[in-house]
């Protein structure tokens, strides 16, 4: 018996009746996803409500959107290791409460310092509860099934990225800003009594959390990413920003040393040596500079140069956003027959070809006609990247190391989607502007370009995934190498 116990928390699992069901942690996780994955964009296209009801300069504006990002992105690694340490469950309840009560406290905020501290209030909740859904969904799904799981989880959180600004833009038109917290607040408060029924509590093996390594890495990527989202409104040779990406360069030095070193590491070094998760994350950051970038300036492209209201350029950027919905489930599937390599290696590869076209179709005067082909392309690209994603960077890892690989997957992600904004803005600024049509497609274009050169250079990336036979074969080698790691 006292054997049985050591393999269940070895595996990761809580003894105990398993009170769960796959379907229910599928709906719960998919539905915390989205509103996590929302947040990331749903405010842009209500700026110009926040501004005339709030006040503030144009600096404050900006931190509505980044306070969310930072601290979003530099705890996400720590979110997982707290889920590891007290209960994956436990922790997923406290940062999807944390996530509810922030959106009402945004709802709510009487002016805008108010509201940047509600957005970085969500940031931290998100970060909490957005590694866990992973983790959470994979101790209830067999293995077999992981694949159809992940990519309807990951059609969802798809979705809801590329869906943010027609949200957005649909509740301040039609109702006012504050919905677009509002939303959060009815899901939350019906996520949270069934996470605490329907979902099976697991743990991580390790009983110690890595202090000093959460710190070095919350502080790195807390400098790099305020260095990205500060570079083009205070210039990139400015010395806030210089300060940012060197000091955070070096404190990620640092923090990759310390780790090398570390009894209990939050992000064991030794995962990179594994080909499937260090080229299925190189892949990931790439891919989201490229999407995340572009979708910022089409979004904009089709309200300040073709005209239309942000819900109607929403509705018109459905064939990209859509897809998600309806081909992340078939990708997830096929990826279960034949491995993730293929199906990631082709989406990336056919969402590059798609912005492509838009760069070489897009003027001040392009029909919505030409521009539909490489809306659909990009969008059955990026829908088949997503769920294949999920289920190689789970399977790539330990049952027990998924909440720090499923933290590590969504901080490149976060970090990728920060430089994409602003690389591509960069570029459209130094060939472009907002002065008119023809100065803003004179900068979309060569940015585009370069969203396409990024998302190719992640469908490479994705070549580097081992073909199936090997990834399978992983965890059995890698099984020895528990006598060898310390216990705690």
């Amino acid at each position: 018996m006292q054997e049985q116990e050591h393999q269940q928390q070895e595996a990761g699992q809580e003894k105990g009746p398993r009170r769960g069901t796959a379907v229910w942690a599928l709906i719960i996780t998919s539905l915390a996803g989205f509103m996590a994955s929302l947040d990331n964009l749903v405010v842009t296209t209500a700026l110009p409500s926040i501004r005339k009801d709030l006040g503030g300069a144009l600096e404050d504006l900006e931190w509505t959107v980044s306070a969310y990002t930072l601290t979003f992105a530099v705890l996400l690694m720590f979110g997982a290791a707290l889920g590891d340490r007290f209960g994956r469950r436990r922790l997923f309840t406290i940062g999807l409460g944390l996530f509810t009560a922030a959106s009402a406290a945004a709802a709510l905020a009487p002016g805008m310092g108010e509201l940047i501290a509600a957005r970085a209030a969500q940031g931290v909740g998100a970060a909490i509860m957005m590694p866990l859904t992973l983790t959470l969904l994979s101790a209830t799904v067999a293995p077999e099934r992981r694949g159809m799981a992940f990519g309807i989880w990951s059609a969802v959180n798809g979705l809801a990225v590329a869906t943010g600004p027609l949200i957005g833009g649909t509740l301040t038109e039609h109702f006012s800003w504050q919905w677009i917290f509002w939303l959060n607040v009815p899901i939350g408060l019906l996520l949270l009594p069934l996470a605490r029924l329907r979902l099976n509590e697991s743990r991580g093996p390790n009983s110690r959390l890595d202090v000093p390594g959460t710190a070095l890495a919350s502080a790195g990527l807390f400098g790099i990413v305020y260095a990205l989202i500060r570079g083009n409104a205070d210039g990139w040779t400015s010395p806030s920003v210089l300060t940012g990406l060197i000091a955070g360069a070096t404190l990620i030095v640092a923090f990759v040393a310390y780790e090398n070193r570390a009894a209990h590491p939050i992000l064991p070094m030794r995962l990179f040596r594994n080909r499937a998760f260090s080229a299925v994350n190189a892949a990931s950051l790439l891919m989201f500079l490229g999407m995340f970038g572009s979708i910022f300036l089409l979004s904009q492209f089709m309200q300040n140069v073709s005209g239309y209201s942000p819900m109607e350029a929403g509705v018109r950027m459905l064939p990209w956003t859509a897809m998600p919905m309806i081909v992340s489930p078939i990708a997830g599937i096929l990826s279960d027959r034949i491995g993730g390599r293929p199906i990631i290696a082709a989406g990336l590869t056919l969402q590059a070809v798609g912005l492509a076209l838009f760069a070489l179709v897009v003027t001040t005067d392009v029909s919505y006609a030409a521009q539909l082909p490489a809306l659909i392309i990009s969008g059955i690209g990026m829908a088949m990247y997503f769920g294949p994603t999920a289920n190689v960077v789970m399977s790539s890892v330990r049952p027990e190391e998924q909440g720090i690989a499923s933290g590590a997957n969504n901080a490149f992600r976060e970090l990728g989607g920060a430089l994409g904004v602003a690389i591509l803005a960069s570029v459209f600024s130094s060939q472009g502007g907002y002065e008119s049509a023809t100065r803003y497609v004179d900068g979309l274009v060569p940015a585009l370009w370069v969203g396409a050169v990024a998302v190719g250079l992640a469908a490479v990336a994705a070549v580097l995934i081992p073909r199936r036979r090997k990834a399978t074969a992983a965890p059995a080698d890698a099984q020895p190498q528990r006598t060898l790691e310390p216990v705690a």
